[in-house]
């Protein structure tokens, strides 16, 4: 006998893991349901990518007209107050927008606090409801170091709501969090001490990038600490003190805490459903599928390979979406996964690495270009940065990696190249607007 359930699919999280496809699924005629304990939209929107990249922008603005000195005079100072302000108003909105397109499609909403009761039963604040399906996209949230004092540090939501910057800021972590972060304190004046547990900084990025990045900041007044080993966080007469090294101590006035990020799997009734999950989160099968065949996963929460971003939790959303109504029968494919760290200038990728094609020269063609040699880099005085591209024999984009001012935007531009697998009379199909960053890019992979 079939069970009467109350909704189709109930997700369990209002991230991006859940609200790209549960739209769309619920306005193709199922009935659906979000539950959500906190902030429509959940962490992208309200304190990661579109709250940092606000604070980022007057970073940008800096920069140019750092470069562009002589043509332009005078200094731009940032008002860090006025700035989290910005920020503020910018994404205040994001929420009731995101929830009110669920609701336009058709979504129930449920605020509250969800917990699994079996493999079909979600509780949510002593309200029991059900479904034949329930998909899990409760992401990640900011680990905390586990040495004595870890109270008197901070995590990377509470950096964007500081209202007033630390004259002294010490950042522990060398991942994207403490790198873009450590960007944006130095060019609003912060001292900045980035306290690294080994002696390389964002490992996955291709590293000559990254150590161009890290002289740049030197130069501009950061402090590593290789290999830091940090072991306690003290209080001073004069602020906080964070114990390294052997018996080494540095004094400043405020910790943040970017050792990386965490799944959210506890407290959700997995054990109680018996969905197995691992300290990287809950273990899916190739149709997103938990080993309780009825329970799914979305989103950040996964324990996968694929990058925890943004484009892979709205990627595996849409997935479901397609597979919930019917539109596909086949495992997820995932298509090249961009990824950006929004130092100044920036580094992002797509693709096969140059690490990797290094290790075969003879499948790969491995082409370097130098930024500050491209006419339109020039115009605003970059003197810095360089793309590498990635093609097999055939002259097909694989991979692209870029350090400099615009690289998020170039590579955009070749996504399409690689996703596709273009070749070069296709490429040549394909007119940008000129002059622009795209139409730049794209030249160079014809």
């Amino acid at each position: 006998m079939v069970k009467n359930f109350d909704f189709d699919v109930i997700y369990l999280g209002g991230g991006h893991g859940s609200f790209d496809g549960a739209g769309p699924l619920a306005a193709s005629g199922k009935k659906v349901a979000v539950i959500e304990s906190g902030l429509w939209g959940g962490t992208c929107p309200n304190r990661g990518c579109n709250a940092k990249i606000t604070l980022d922008e007057p970073v940008v603005l800096q920069r140019e007209i750092e470069r562009m000195q002589g043509i332009v005079n005078g200094q731009v100072k940032i008002n860090w107050s006025e700035l989290v302000a910005h920020k503020q108003e910018v994404i205040q909105k994001l929420p009731d927008q995101i929830s009110g397109k669920l609701a336009a499609a058709g979504v129930k909403l449920i605020q509250g606090t969800g917990q699994l009761q079996d493999r079909h039963t979600i509780e949510v604040d002593g309200q029991q409801y059900t479904a034949e399906k329930i998909v899990i996209a409760t992401g990640l949230r900011p680990n905390r170091l586990n040495v004595p004092g870890r109270e008197l540090a901070h995590d990377s939501d509470d950096f964007m709501k500081l209202t007033e910057l630390p004259a002294r800021l010490a950042i522990i972590g060398s991942g994207y969090i403490s790198l873009e972060f450590a960007t944006m304190a130095n060019a609003a004046g912060s001292q900045v001490t980035v306290f690294m547990h080994h002696d390389t900084a964002l490992r996955s990025f291709y590293q000559p990038f990254v150590k161009q990045v890290l002289r740049d900041l030197e130069k501009r007044g950061v402090i590593f600490v290789k290999n830091a080993a940090v072991q306690a966080f003290v209080p001073t007469s004069n602020g906080l003190a964070v114990k390294f090294g052997k018996n080494q101590s540095k004094e400043v006035d405020w910790i943040l805490d970017a050792t990386g990020r965490i799944p959210n799997v506890e407290h959700l009734g997995l054990d109680a459903a018996g969905v197995k999950y691992t300290k990287k989160g809950i273990t899916v099968d190739g149709f997103l599928r938990t080993n309780i065949d009825n329970i799914y996963a979305a989103g950040d929460v996964i324990d996968k390979i694929q990058p925890k971003l943004t484009p892979t939790a709205t990627f595996e959303s849409y997935y479901l979406y397609q597979l919930f109504s019917g539109q596909t029968t086949q495992p997820i494919s995932y298509p090249a996964i961009p990824s950006t760290v929004y130092t100044s200038p920036r580094i992002a990728r797509v693709g096969l690495s140059p690490t990797a094609a290094e290790q075969d020269t003879e499948k790969f063609e491995i082409v370097h270009n130098q930024i500050a040699a491209d006419w339109y880099r020039q115009v605003d005085r970059q003197s810095a940065g360089e793309s590498i591209l990635v093609f097999d024999r055939q002259h097909h984009l694989l991979g692209a990696t870029e350090f400099s001012e615009q690289a998020e935007d170039a590579i955009n531009t070749l996504l399409p190249a690689i996703v596709f697998h273009y070749d070069q009379q296709q490429m040549w199909q394909l007119a940008h607007i000129f002059p622009s960053i795209s139409a730049s890019a794209w030249h160079k992979i014809r």
